[in-house]
């Protein structure tokens, strides 16, 4: 018998031990499929041979910045090919890739920018006067004291050639210009520590300060194959960039794509159209969007729409819970629906609503409403469940008792940047804290109930915004819902539902309407979970397509209490 000593006495070296990272994707992908697409945008269409001597290009023109180990290369840009270019060229360098929400304001951009310690930004044109205004913001606040980033501005054709003028003009560079400096067979090296910090990304920080999420070589590497693998991707996908690269890395799809050798397709601005052009086009397989991006696509006028599907295509949705009306839709129209749960904080998918051969038989309307679920942890997951934040112990599997999500696992970010306290709070007890609260069904399927913030506590009952939110999605009228706590004299609290109708309800009577709705839901849920508030109004949304409740729960709370009616309940 070998002794335990002796069989762990082996030693690590080079040729038996290398770190994990993602970067080695793109190098198989350009030696194996050297001449297949990787990136098309527009008239521009890349093979992996080129994208993969344009993102060494990138590392060596990062590293004649003095751009190395730990340095913050920040990139403003929607879904083109130089921010795809960064996920790769950017770690590369052995730099961190911080990849910045387009759609937040010049003030959040400017702590961003200061709080991550940007050495680089890298702007598409369109975004350049918004970078120019965080930068004086940042320098305003620093008293003179601002050591400016290199800055670099991406050109597009598509865009006004008037703001890459202006760009040019205030001193920027133009990205191809800054990859002509590059050397396109720049011997980059992986890190040595897969510990390694490989992306910073931001929360939305709708209630504070954004915090800091720190994403290792390691959990890149594994959130990239746990994505495809969950989600049965196949080599040579061909993938619709209809979910932000700045979102998570795109979940870490981006660097999933090199791995599987496939074909990304950047799409600057989503829309109905363009998603259905897109499949009809290129032959799209796969693409991700949140529910309300999905919700735009089941509902697109006739003018927009392409059916029947040329192909199958897969949707994977995550980002808020999806309501079964919607994923019934989306199935009905040809599209396969895979549900998904993730956070910032894990660049990707946490759990995924596994399908199981025994739903095939049920009804359509059966499936949507199981499919609705958060479902399982992923592969790379250890762990993933609902705890009591009382005793800290898994709820029971009843369907019923409501918890925590809580997960641990090697695809958690490393943690807070400069955020000790965050991260005390984030890793308690040796769980990942999601703050979103769900139960756990007898098969063992989580469902989020809501987000901690979100629970409306009416008259000491909690109320499930996302279960009001179901209800109100089953009215043939309603495009779109959104339930939040608004005051009430009565009861403290009570729903404030906001709603979108279909553009069939233009012409109805709102006030008739708003009375059909509260007897639609008061036949459908308990009383006191009926809206006692209904409004009528387009919903604010993030760039990744989710519902901004904090601003409308700052609009519930300016409309004032619910009066108390005497000698009502």
């Amino acid at each position: 018998m070998v002794g335990v000593k002796a069989i762990d006495d082996l030693p690590k070296t080079s040729a038996n031990y290398t770190a994990l990272t993602p970067l080695w994707f793109i190098n198989r992908a350009a030696t194996l499929h050297p001449t297949r697409k990787s990136v098309v945008h527009g008239s521009k269409h890349y093979t992996w041979h080129q994208t993969y001597r344009r993102c060494r290009r990138f590392a060596s023109a990062l590293s004649k910045l003095s751009v190395g180990l730990g340095t913050t290369v920040s990139v403003i840009a929607p879904n083109v090919p130089a921010m795809y270019e960064a996920q790769f060229g950017a770690p590369m360098a052995g730099a961190v890739l911080n990849s910045i929400n387009i759609r937040l304001n010049a003030t959040v951009i400017a702590f961003i920018l200061s709080h991550a310690s940007s050495a680089v930004v890298i702007v598409d044109q369109e975004f350049f006067s918004l970078a120019e205004e965080a930068l004086k913001i940042m320098e305003a606040d620093s008293e003179g004291k601002l050591k400016a980033p290199h800055l670099i501005v991406i050109g597009d054709e598509s865009c006004d050639s008037k703001q890459l003028d202006y760009a040019l003009a205030r001193g920027a560079i133009e990205y191809e210009r800054f990859l002509e400096t590059g050397d396109p067979e720049f011997a980059w090296k992986p890190p040595e520590d897969e510990w390694q910090s490989i992306a910073l990304g931001y929360t939305s920080g709708t209630t504070a300060s954004p915090k800091g999420v720190v994403v290792s070589h390691r959990g890149a590497y594994l959130m990239s194959l746990n994505g495809a693998l969950i989600w049965g991707m196949n080599e040579g996908a061909v993938f619709l960039w209809t979910l932000p690269m700045f979102h998570g890395n795109g979940w870490s799809y981006t660097w999933s794509l090199a791995a599987l050798c496939g074909t990304s397709i950047c799409l600057r601005q989503v829309t109905a159209k363009a998603v259905y052009t897109a499949i009809a086009t290129h032959g799209v397989t796969h693409f991700c969007a949140a529910p309300v991006v999905l919700n735009a696509i089941a509902n697109a006028s006739p003018e927009d729409t392409i059916l029947p599907l040329t192909n199958v295509v897969n949707v994977n949705t995550a980002g808020a819970p999806p309501p079964p009306s919607l994923l019934f839709a989306m199935s009905q129209k040809g599209f396969r629906i895979t549900h998904t749960y993730g956070l910032t904080e894990l660049t990707g998918p946490a759990s995924v609503c596994a399908w199981k051969p025994e739903w095939d038989s049920l009804p359509f309307e059966t499936q949507a409403r199981l499919n609705a679920r958060q479902g399982v942890r992923t592969i790379c997951l250890d762990g993933l469940d609902v705890i009591d934040a009382r005793t800290n112990q898994p709820v029971p599997a009843d369907g019923k008792t409501i918890g925590e999500i809580v997960m641990r696992g090697s695809c958690v970010m490393k943690g807070y940047l400069k955020n000790p306290k965050a991260n005390e709070e984030a890793f308690a007890n040796g769980w990942f804290h999601s703050g979103d609260i769900a139960v756990k069904h007898p098969d063992n399927y989580i469902e989020i109930k809501d987000r901690l913030k979100d629970v409306i506590i009416s008259g000491g009952e909690n109320i499930s915004s996302v279960e009001v939110e179901k209800v109100l999605y089953l009215h043939p009228l309603v495009l779109e819902a959104a339930v939040v706590a608004r005051p009430d004299e009565r009861w403290g609290e009570s729903p404030c539902a906001f709603v979108t109708l279909k553009p069939e309800a233009d012409e109805l009577d709102k006030g008739k309407l708003a009375e059909d709705v509260s007897k639609f839901c008061r036949a459908k849920m308990p009383s006191y979970w009926v809206p006692k508030s209904v409004v009528f109004a387009a919903l604010p949304k993030s760039a990744t397509g989710k519902i901004q409740k904090h601003l409308l729960r700052a609009k519930a709370k300016a409309m004032g209490p619910v009066k108390m009616i005497k000698g009502k309940l």
